[in-house]
């Protein structure tokens, strides 16, 4: 298809003049073209389609539907049926009334042409730009984050499951690419053994039985990727996504001893963000999050929180669900820069929030990232018995730490810990510690002086001013304003279908992600546009019956 690039046609007279006959009070679609436009224009869109070959349906619209399907909640099929009868959705697409519409299917090309194009972040960026004209985006204001789990579109598997159903994934594939060949290789019993799909059901029960069963499929895995490898006429079949996948899976879950295929134990598994959980989509990895277990993807959310505007979604990133929420704050506020909306404060909760993060956040972007940081777990600080960091003065210039009793370090050692975090090693002689009167106050070790593990200068400063700060009152009601992103979660999830995955892999759980953010924008403005009051934090009958504090 080719795009014959064409401006936003203004909605026909007669689509008009039915479309608010049709809805006196105005709807959604009417009231968002009526005060804000379309948004897109097919320009933007021209690098996905070809100079020649059939025009296409033009793709500004094709955006504004496929917003519209996750507004409605619409398949394909729906949308295409809901263009083809509604006087509101004509209107806000500028079609004739008699237009007879499209087939479903170019919704489906269409998102496909997005992520080839990589322009899928360009819904969401467009409508944040021709909001920022209408002013309804405030200029380094306040703006919050948070992430939640989504659930991939695929089964949940254990790991005998996996092993049996990615076995038989790779063969329904050689069977589709390659049928002779597999016939010729694959052994009479493997017909009984992978024909249905391994269920926990199906496996055997007793320990014995089921470890005859795993080697038996962990051999046949070998022997296939074997006759794979050392084929001359079918050798390309190692290049097929599925065998790959096999073989990824079969380095993961097995190990040789003495010529056998062995199964790994538990703890000699790779970690969760390499490990393949299903062969039906390998991007799909287990993730936790305190007393949460899933198997798919994380999706972190960006809101604008100025009480005086609407709140809206300014950024969506989609990652595997392993990734930690500490490793998003840096990207999150480089794709906020690049697109000209950081926040001057921006709330997080603890995930988010580290030495690190603050010091970057503040020396690269010039942002206060606000939220709370770890309490020292030290007994000293604990039990407040003892002697603290916080006690001792440092002296960075000089590279010493000096005790409460005046004794300065007789080392200086900068490292990496556990976490490949840059922190500097602080440690006290023996002659000082040993004779002092209050070392219990400083160790509890029968022989070892006191030692100390600091942040670099700024980092360190960072963190213990933070850890201050969050004590008073001042910050707890600054940071009370961070709850609000749980309530943008729960319409994303209880009212878009947020966490549940329509495609499979990671970039098109990502391009689902911005049309939901774009469509929760959307519904957002139409509540702005009609003067709606945010709903306030729903407070249970009783515990509104609470006393006033004294």
């Amino acid at each position: 298809m080719s795009l014959h690039p064409r401006p936003v046609f203004e909605v026909p007279e007669e689509t008009a003049r039915v479309a608010h006959a049709a809805f006196p009070k105005g709807n959604i679609y009417l009231r968002i073209r009526d005060r804000l436009g379309a948004f897109y224009e097919d320009e933007q869109f021209t690098s996905l389609f070809s100079e020649r070959g059939q025009p296409a349906f033009s793709p500004w619209r094709l955006a504004l539907i496929s917003i519209m399907q996750f507004v409605e909640d619409l398949s394909d099929r729906q949308a295409a049926e809901a263009v083809r009868g509604r006087i509101d959705l004509k209107y806000l697409l500028g079609l004739e009334l008699e237009d007879s519409g499209f087939d479903y299917s170019v919704l489906s090309e269409f998102r496909q042409r997005l992520l080839d194009g990589g322009l899928e972040q360009e819904l969401l960026d467009t409508m944040l730009s021709v909001l920022a004209e209408h002013d309804l985006l405030k200029k380094r204001g306040k703006q919050r984050t948070d992430s939640t789990h989504v659930v991939a579109a695929v089964r949940n598997l254990n790991r005998l499951e996996t092993i049996g159903e990615t076995m038989r994934a790779t063969l329904n594939i050689l069977a589709t690419v390659a049928p002779e060949w597999l016939q010729k290789v694959a052994p009479l019993e493997w017909y009984d053994r992978y024909e249905a799909r391994i269920e926990e059901s199906r496996l055997p029960r007793k320990k014995k039985e089921r470890t005859a069963w795993v080697n038996a499929v962990g051999n046949d895995g070998i022997y296939l990727l074997t006759n794979i490898y050392e084929s001359e006429s079918h050798h390309w079949l190692w290049e097929v996504p599925a065998v790959q996948i096999l073989r990824q899976v079969w380095i993961h879950q097995f190990y040789h001893l003495n010529g056998e295929v062995k199964l790994r134990q538990a703890k000699d598994l790779p970690p969760a963000s390499i490990r393949f959980d299903s062969p039906y989509d390998p991007e799909a990895h287990y993730g936790t999050k305190r007393q949460t277990h899933w198997t798919g993807y994380k999706v972190h959310i960006s809101e604008t929180c100025d009480d005086e505007q609407p709140h809206l979604i300014t950024h969506v990133e989609t990652t595997i669900a392993p990734r930690s929420d500490a490793d998003m704050t840096e990207p999150i506020h480089e794709a906020l820069a690049e697109k000209e909306l950081l926040p001057g404060t921006h709330l997080a909760d603890a995930g988010y929030v580290d030495a690190e993060q603050i010091v970057n956040s503040q020396t690269d972007h010039d942002l206060h990232l606000l939220g709370p940081v770890r309490p020292d777990t030290s007994w000293q600080t604990i039990e407040n018995t003892g002697y603290a960091i916080t006690d001792f003065v440092i002296d960075w210039e000089s590279k010493l730490a000096v005790c409460p009793n005046g004794a300065a370090s007789s080392a200086w050692t900068p490292k990496k810990d556990a976490w490949n975090n840059a922190v500097i090693g602080v440690k006290f002689s023996n002659r000082d510690c040993g004779p002092c009167p209050t070392r219990s106050c400083c160790t509890r070790q029968a022989t070892a002086p006191r030692s100390l593990t600091l942040r670099p200068q700024l980092q360190h400063e960072a963190l213990q001013k933070s850890r201050q700060q969050q004590k008073t009152q001042e910050w707890q009601k600054q940071y009370a304003k961070r709850a609000g992103i749980e309530g943008t979660i729960s319409q994303a999830v209880r009212g878009f279908g947020l966490r549940e995955c329509r495609y499979i892999g990671l970039a098109k759980t990502h391009l689902q992600h911005v049309l939901t953010a774009v469509a929760i924008n959307m519904a957002r403005l139409d509540a702005w546009l009609k003067g709606k009051k945010r709903a306030q934090t729903r407070v249970s009958r009783f515990a509104a019956l609470r006393p006033s504090p004294a």
